[in-house]
């Protein structure tokens, strides 16, 4: 969902309110590619919680840790290129 990809990109980690679709029996602590609505990879991570757990969770619940994403570059743009100098 829209929101949620902006929130993802910002570094925050995946909430159930924001998650469009899971693939089906996924397990807890899997690694995991996210991808917006438009298959665009965004950035990976670790499921908190299994399919099956994701789906009675309520919509605040934390699904999914961030461990990168694609916004990480623009976030740490400066730090990066002090390195390069």
């Amino acid at each position: 969902k829209p929101a949620g990809v902006m929130s993802y990109l910002y570094g925050n980690h995946v909430l159930k309110a924001h998650l469009g679709r899971i693939t089906e029996n996924t397990p807890k602590h899997q690694g995991v590619v996210f991808f917006s609505m438009g298959d665009i990879p965004l950035g990976f991570g670790v499921a908190a919680y299994s399919t099956k757990e994701c789906r009675k969770l309520e919509g605040t619940a934390i699904v999914a840790f961030r461990q990168a994403d694609v916004g990480q570059y623009l976030r740490d743009e400066d730090a990066l290129s002090a390195y390069s100098s």
